[in-house]
């Protein structure tokens, strides 16, 4: 389970050590019957468990702890691995060991520098494929290791996936979720920053306490200056973060994170690739599947579920009986097979479809829909605050509305948030007309289901009078009772439209064609519903809110309300697109 970034990062980065503790409690609780449940029965009674400070090549030493099943005679065992920057999980860290060493298997993990006892200065990202080099070559000389498996969610996973390309040859297989290579997709959607997860994480992992409000942290303007503002001084690598923009800057194409990024394309091993598709790093992990060697592919697994970054179902508008959400048996599973067995897995591209309660499998990505289907936008107004979708463009058109960065729309039933626990998934929506700078779109009910698996994409005419600003829409299945729940939502800017891998130049009051995109989704639209879409220009804390200035998002200390206009119709066919299988 991903639970170390819950508990490490609350909505306002405070400490509740109360609650924390009982979290943590609770979720053991939980693992343990996740492993008295499942069909692995105990094969020792008891386990030994012992600690070292070990030596990286730089000296600095690393806290590093060791469980094996206990037994007289000299064995080797299999051995799933890991490294951790949450010392906060120390406890579910333990329980896992325990249960794994009563089941056959070793346990090893470490904690990064500078946390959780291991000596020097915490800095993220930066030391962990070195020292993750230095740590598992260890374990290879061990004689009580027999072969290693690496197990890691989100910071963990990016431990794994760090290093997947220099592992000595005990390592097996990797099995890595939640996480993914292409750091600036996990960032960024064009131009505009993913705040509420990265801003919070900034907060949670800076080193030192930090008690400021997150809604005010993502709020401030300039954001660059934040730091030193409000958190006690400055973080250079978040400043990093948030003034490269552009996916054609340095940053993202030299050094770590370009490193990172090619990983996928040099590893061999076999790797579980786990996620769900309300998690933030969904875009990241799917380009990282791609990226594959044909080698690793040829025997890794894609699984996404209808999960948060926590493993846990969030479709609130469906039933989802058949969610599978048990990583403790996922695991089993695999390192069974791959570490005890010495098995090689069989590919798969395995999904959850929502509406269906079903999982089905595809035999390549990304995935190949059998059509698209258009439903067009119009301005013909079929109740207050809602336009019609039709079949085919209708007569020409425009709706326009004010955009105020200072009163955004507020994020609820997203793909990429994580502080702001209340707005993470399938949830459901406000009525429309519950803003003037929100504009519904309604179709006509469905005659018949319609799997929607792929990729929505939304084509819309539109224009501003400021020299730069954001769209952004929302796709929802709407059911017969009234009540709409999101499928999908997207975001786009003027200086990054279509694509674009860097900044382009708009002129204020022109009329350009937009591609608002969505990560994929595989959806069930039930018989008798009705889609709908809303276009706005904000979702915060989602995204940073959009200055209605030019320049990167982050350096703005100002804001001005724009005009935004859409254009429908036969001149101007705005649509939304649906992939149909």
């Amino acid at each position: 389970m991903s639970e170390q970034e819950k508990i490490n990062t609350k909505n306002n980065t405070k400490s509740h050590t109360s609650d924390t503790n009982e979290m943590i409690e609770k979720l053991v609780e939980h693992v343990r019957k996740q492993f008295n449940d499942s069909s692995y029965p105990v094969e020792y009674e008891d386990f030994e468990c012992y600690e070292e400070m070990l030596p990286l090549r730089d000296g600095v030493r690393l806290r590093t702890i060791y469980y094996f099943p206990k037994t007289d005679q000299r064995e080797s065992f299999p051995t799933i691995v890991q490294r951790s920057c949450y010392p906060d999980m120390d406890r579910m860290m333990r329980v896992n060991a325990e249960e794994l060493a009563k089941r056959g298997f070793g346990f090893v993990y470490q904690y990064c520098r500078g946390v959780g006892g291991s000596e020097g200065v915490w800095r993220p990202n930066d030391n962990d494929r070195n020292d993750g080099q230095d740590f598992m070559n260890y374990l290879n000389s061990l004689e009580k290791v027999e072969c290693m498996g690496y197990q890691g969610a989100s910071y963990l996973a990016f431990t794994g996936w760090v290093m997947a390309d220099i592992l000595p040859d005990k390592v097996k297989s990797l099995y890595l979720t939640v996480y993914g290579t292409d750091r600036h997709t996990s960032a960024y959607k064009d131009g505009l920053f993913r705040h509420d997860i990265l801003t919070a994480w900034a907060m949670g992992n800076a080193g030192r306490e930090i008690s400021a409000d997150l809604m005010e942290s993502c709020k401030y303007r300039p954001h660059i200056e934040v730091d030193k503002a409000l958190w006690g001084g400055e973080l250079d690598w978040y400043r990093n973060w948030i003034t490269n923009t552009s996916r054609t800057d340095p940053y993202w194409n030299e050094g770590f994170w370009h490193m990172l990024s090619q990983i996928p394309k040099r590893m061999n091993l076999p790797v579980y690739i786990g996620e769900g598709w309300y998690d933030h790093h969904l875009g990241s992990a799917i380009k990282s599947y791609i990226n594959l060697s044909d080698e690793s592919k040829a025997h890794s697994v894609l699984e996404i579920g209808p999960w948060n970054h926590s493993g846990m179902p969030c479709i609130t508008g469906h039933t989802h009986k058949n969610a599978e959400g048990s990583t403790t048996l996922k695991t089993l599973d695999w390192f069974t097979k791959t570490l005890k067995k010495k098995e090689l897995p069989e590919p798969k591209i395995r999904c959850y479809v929502i509406g269906a309660d079903e999982w089905r499998e595809w035999s390549s990505y990304p995935f190949k829909p059998d059509h698209e289907e258009y439903f067009y936008l119009s301005d013909k107004l079929i109740a207050d605050g809602a336009y019609s979708l039709e079949a085919s463009p209708a007569a020409s058109g425009q709706i326009s509305y004010l955009y105020d960065p200072n009163d955004p729309v507020i994020s609820h039933g997203s793909e990429s948030l994580f502080a702001t626990q209340s707005g993470i998934g399938s949830l459901k929506q406000p009525q429309y007309g519950f803003r003037d700078d929100v504009i519904s779109f309604v179709s006509e009910p469905f005659n018949e289901e319609k799997d929607i698996i792929g990729i929505i994409k939304a084509k819309i005419f539109v224009s501003t009078d400021a020299e730069d600003t954001a769209f952004t829409m929302k796709v929802m299945e709407v059911f017969p009772d009234g009540s709409a729940y999101n499928i999908r939502n997207g975001i786009t800017t003027l200086a990054y439209r279509n694509g674009s891998p860097e900044r382009i130049s708009y002129t204020p009051n022109s009329i350009e064609e937009i591609t608002i995109d969505s990560w994929d989704i595989a959806w069930r639209m039930q018989k008798g519903s009705r889609l709908r879409i809303d276009i706005s220009s904000s979702n915060f804390p989602e995204y940073a809110v959009h200055s209605n200035y030019p320049g990167v998002w982050s350096k703005q200390d100002k804001t001005k309300t724009a005009k935004q206009t859409i254009y429908v119709g036969q001149d101007h066919p705005s649509c939304v697109i649906l992939p149909i299988e």
